[in-house]
């Protein structure tokens, strides 16, 4: 499963967890959700506070999620996902050994090597210890041969507050910020190295 992210534009690791970030937290983040020819959208904004300033910056990150089934279906979709996206989510589950060896597969389907996207892996259901089928060893060889971070997320299960909150109290924000806090982190490093501000990475 892929997910485009299409940013708004180094951040200061858990920031979010100082009392400066609460009321940002409280009042800045928010996400819309829409439907639309087989193709799901949201918008999350986001705030980081830059390392080297201290400013703090808005992302606004705008997701667009589409199916297995509707990309087979409409051709034109992807091309569509694909137009000015700066980042694409390529996600797995722990417990389902397929999704996780897929993984190069899904990236050649998605995007062309002359395509410069961000690549960010997401691991679902890490915490179901015993039905996992992907060890450690494994995600961290693969970390190695492709250079990519991977995410890990545990499962999520039943409704939500429109606040991110689940009905029995938990923050489930909590749950994805280590996520959006390493997107931002990403593309903001993407962003300073096309402006040439910064080398870009060498791979070996």
């Amino acid at each position: 499963m892929a997910v485009i992210v299409k940013s708004g534009s180094l951040v200061t690791v858990n920031w979010l967890n100082s009392v400066e970030a609460r009321e940002y937290l409280a009042s800045i983040v928010r996400k819309n959700k829409r439907k639309m020819f087989g193709i799901q959208t949201r918008t999350v904004y986001w705030p980081g506070k830059l390392v080297e300033s201290g400013r703090v910056i808005m992302f606004r990150f705008h997701f667009w999620d589409c199916g297995e089934a509707s990309l087979k279906k409409f051709d034109h979709i992807l091309a569509a996902c694909k137009d000015k996206a700066d980042a694409v989510l390529f996600l797995f589950s722990f417990t389902d050994r397929s999704s996780f060896t897929d993984l190069p597969g899904q990236m050649s389907r998605i995007l062309h090597d002359t395509e410069k996207m961000v690549k960010i892996i997401i691991g679902t259901k890490f915490d179901q210890y015993m039905h996992t089928d992907v060890t450690e060893r494994e995600v961290r060889s693969f970390q190695q041969t492709w250079h990519l971070p991977v995410f890990k997320i545990k499962s999520v299960n039943g409704p939500r507050l429109s606040d991110g909150r689940t009905l029995d109290g938990k923050a489930g924000l909590l749950e994805v910020e280590h996520i959006l806090n390493g997107m931002a982190e990403h593309l903001w490093y993407q962003d300073q190295v096309t402006a040439g501000l910064v080398p870009a990475p060498h791979l070996h």
